[in-house]
């Protein structure tokens, strides 16, 4: 399987959870992480001081935070072939933590 290696060149927040990427091929995404932020790594990023403190990591090129939390850059460049499945697994997450 083919697996085209994108960078994250630039990125704006938007509102809430949202934040629209530019990537180096010169597409754009623009993506609502709110349904995916759940479980131990994502579910931090609910806090909107800790969200708010993203940044490009260097080496990988893609959207990373403090605690650890990033996407493959891939993933975020065709979010919209990912979004729903990322979704259900974040809502696994939750009805886990209830348990």
């Amino acid at each position: 399987m083919y697996h085209k290696l994108y960078k994250v060149v630039g990125f704006e927040r938007q509102d809430n959870y949202t934040i629209a990427v530019w990537f180096d091929d010169g597409s754009r995404q623009v993506i609502d992480f709110e349904p995916v932020l759940h479980g131990e790594i994502l579910g931090p990023l609910r806090d909107a001081v800790l969200f708010d403190q993203v940044a490009i990591d260097p080496i990988a090129h893609t959207l990373s935070w403090p605690n650890g939390a990033d996407f493959d850059p891939e993933t975020l460049r065709n979010w919209p072939d990912y979004q729903e499945e990322l979704a259900a697994k974040a809502q696994s997450w939750v009805h886990i933590a209830a348990e």
